[in-house]
Parts: C-alpha cells; structure tokens; sequence
C-alpha cells in the first residue's frame, strides 16, 4: 500500500511563547521545534499498517529547511522517504491544504494521514480541506482502524462516545489519541534516517483566505475572591456563582 503521513512542524507544547516584534507572528528565539504530536500518531497508525500489509510510507511536510528536523524523526520511527514542499513564507490552512493537496494528487496514496490538528494553529482544517480537494472520502478524529477489502473502518470519537464509520479507498483520516501510542526511533532507525534523502519540491502556489492581523496574549486571570473557610460561607459562596460568576 501506499500511504503518506502529513505532518507539521511545531513549537514544542512546553516552550513558552512570546509574541514577535510585528506583532503577528510569534519570536522563535530559542523556541523548540518537534513533531505535532497528534502527527505522530498518524505516523505511528501508518507504520503498523505497512507492517500488517506491507508497503511505502512517505512523510510529507510544508515549509522550510527547518521541517526536516521533524521529518528526520519521522524517517527515524520507520518512514521509507521524505518529501519537503519547500516554501517558507506565511500560509493559512487552505494555502497549506492546496499545496498538499497538488502533491498528493500527483503522488496518488491509498491512504492519507494527519493529525486531527496542529498544537500551534489548532484549526483542525488541513486534513480534512484536503480530502475535499482531492474529491475523497474522509474520517475526522480516529482511534482505530481497520482495513478489508479495499475499505476502511474507522472508529471515531465524538462528543459521549465513539462512532464506526465506512469509507472506500482511497481515504483521508486525521488522527487523534487511541490505538496508536507512537514509538521511540531506534538507534538503528536514528542511524538510518542520517542516510535516507529527503526530496524537496516547489509547492504549488495559491493565494491565502486569511490574513492574521494581530496576536494578543490571553488577559490575566483575575485575582480569587475567599468567602469564608467554614460551612457558613455556602450561601454567600451560592449567591456570588449565581450573581457575579453566573455558572448556577
């Protein structure tokens, strides 16, 4: 089979961010880069179906020569090849979604793989953009899957529980926590991944829908009130959430 995982390359969930001197972007000053970590599920989902069925798995990523330290990794925990769509200037998700989508089609998987969303944007769009794109059927936020004859079963969670759906192949999943706890590269993947190539190719150009205007940091939270440290203080503490917070 021939399946490709998009992924993206994001700073560190740990990294504290502060925002850059334009004002609309962040200052990456001794930010962190790594892998979006919903992104390395779908890595992993890839690699345990190449294992079960055989196949290629190649890992795609949109932006500049610093992508390939996350693609790097991912060819580390088992890809066979990496393709960089090299373009380092600002996109939004349908930008990203066209220039993916461009390659993809070109590329022809049985299966395509994303994370069910990017920890720094957090649209959760581009997967499913480009499943519209390329005319494919889709499944958002999957845990498990399973696939027989040329379809796919897919196990989705959704708000109070999980739903199984069917869609034929090819497909577009976008994954989310479950089944798939990725692996850590092996020393040998490590080594290996020094030596497989990483091909670069021009994306497609397209014109972005939106355009960031400013980045705020959210507003302090306010400071606590304490209304009593005894039973006494419950009706106070009552008439303060149903007047001031207005959550009863």
């Amino acid at each position: 089979m021939k399946l490709a995982v998009c992924i993206s390359h994001v700073p560190d969930t740990a990294t504290k961010i502060t925002i850059g001197a334009d004002g609309k972007s962040i200052d990456t000053t001794g930010v962190n880069y790594i892998i979006g970590p919903y992104d390395e599920y779908a890595i992993e989902a890839a690699l345990r179906l190449k294992e079960k069925m055989t196949g290629e798995v190649v890992v795609i990523s949109l932006g500049g020569d610093a992508h390939k330290e996350s693609l790097r990794k991912a060819l580390a925990m088992g890809a066979d090849k990496a393709v960089l769509l090299k373009d380092a200037s600002p996109r939004d998700s349908f930008s990203v979604a066209r220039a993916v989508a461009d390659y993809l089609k070109e590329f022809s998987p049985d299966i395509t793989f994303f994370g069910k969303q990017a920890v720094d944007y957090d649209n959760s769009a581009v997967g499913l953009m480009v499943a519209e794109m390329l005319g494919l059927p889709s499944a958002a936020v999957v845990v498990k899957f399973e696939v027989k004859d040329g379809s796919l079963l897919a196990e989705r969670e959704i708000e109070g529980g999980h739903e199984v759906v069917e869609v034929k192949l090819p497909a577009v999943l976008t994954m989310q926590k479950g089944e798939y706890e990725p692996r850590y590269p092996s020393l040998k993947g490590i080594m290996a991944a020094k030596s497989k190539p990483i091909e670069e190719r021009q994306p497609s150009a397209s014109s972005p829908k939106v355009e960031i205007l400013s980045m705020l940091k959210p507003p302090p939270k306010p400071a606590g009130k304490i209304v009593g440290t005894d039973a006494s203080a419950v009706p106070e503490l009552v008439r303060l959430l149903h007047e001031e917070a207005k959550v009863i």
